[in-house]
């Protein structure tokens, strides 16, 4: 097993300008001991899946408020795919209706939290989730 933190690159796509959750969770993120890499405001998928090889993360927090989850979340997994990162987790946090869910964990995404969820249910799903690196 490795000493290596866990890489988390938190992603804003879309045109939605509201990033306080975003930063809220990349700071509980970092307290945990996570390295944690935020990409800011209107990303496209295309920037947040190369941001996620580049950065050669475990896991890519998307925060979404405004209601394109259905389109730009497949988009970012299929990117992501596409470059081989088939073991990188996908997390959602934001507005997602609870009918949405069952469709995008379907399209790859590995959980979806909701406004409420607790910094701390978030730190323990990343950490039961991400596969230990060998060194």
């Amino acid at each position: 097993m490795s000493d290596r933190k866990i890489r988390v690159l938190v992603a804003k796509p879309g045109l939605d300008g509201h990033d306080r959750g975003a930063k809220v969770i990349a700071r509980a993120l970092r307290d945990a001991g996570m390295e944690v890499i935020y990409t800011g405001l209107r990303q496209t998928p295309e920037m947040i899946a190369a941001a996620a090889l580049q950065e050669d993360v475990d896991a890519v927090g998307i925060s979404i408020l405004s209601g394109a989850h259905n389109t730009l979340c497949p988009r970012i997994i299929s990117l992501m795919r596409e470059n081989g990162m088939d073991d990188t987790l996908v997390l959602v946090g934001g507005i997602v209706p609870q009918e949405d869910i069952a469709t995008l964990k379907a399209n790859g995404v590995s959980e979806v939290f909701l406004p409420g969820t607790s910094t701390e249910d978030i730190v323990k799903f990343i950490n039961a989730n991400v596969r230990p690196v060998s060194t």
